[in-house]
């Protein structure tokens, strides 16, 4: 009898080990994608007008946000993403994309009033992300952020203001840290 409920519990045990922690924003959560593709390269501008090529770096976790200047919630989630941008420079990297507007000025008076210092902040001027978001990220929600792993393979998504400094967010980073 006790060999059958040992067997139960190293499955479950087994089981929470290959999959992400519960991540929450609100009336989303970190879903997981399968099949895990590739991150592509995406040629962006940055909000100086300067051209520039995005990639992930192998062996460090992604986080590719998209947003627009007209989502309310973007207010919130940016700045945040920002501060960990500056928390954990060395750990990951985080990519905000403007999705939503090429107009420079727009962009840099809807961040000028945000606290988005650490933030590596895009436009998508030659539509190279709205392409790849065709095949790999898909924008069903503003704003959307996702997380490429340290093998450069997007592994999930969150829609919505996520709280990335929180117990549970730092829990989900440390998991696909240990991915690799």
């Amino acid at each position: 009898m006790a060999a059958p409920a040992l067997f139960g519990s190293l499955r479950t045990a087994r089981a929470q080990e290959s999959w992400p922690p519960v991540f929450e924003a609100g009336r989303s959560q970190f879903t997981v994608v399968r099949p895990r593709a590739l991150m592509p390269q995406l040629r962006l501008h940055d909000i100086g007008g300067r051209e520039a090529v995005v990639k992930a770096k192998p062996g460090r976790i992604t986080l590719i946000n998209f947003w627009a200047t007209w989502c309310a919630a973007c207010r919130l989630d940016l700045p945040v993403l920002a501060s960990l941008a500056g928390s954990q420079r060395d750990q990951l990297d985080v990519v905000a994309i403007c999705t939503d507007t090429k107009d420079l000025r727009k962009i840099r008076a809807f961040l000028g009033g945000l606290a988005v210092q650490n933030l590596a902040c895009y436009v998508d001027a030659y539509g190279a992300a709205a392409e790849a978001s065709t095949s790999v990220f898909t924008l069903n929600g503003m704003p959307i952020t996702y997380l490429v792993g340290t093998t450069n393979r997007v592994e999930g998504y969150i829609t919505g203001a996520a709280e990335w400094l929180s117990p549970a967010g730092a829990r989900l980073l440390t998991f696909y840290r240990e991915q690799a």
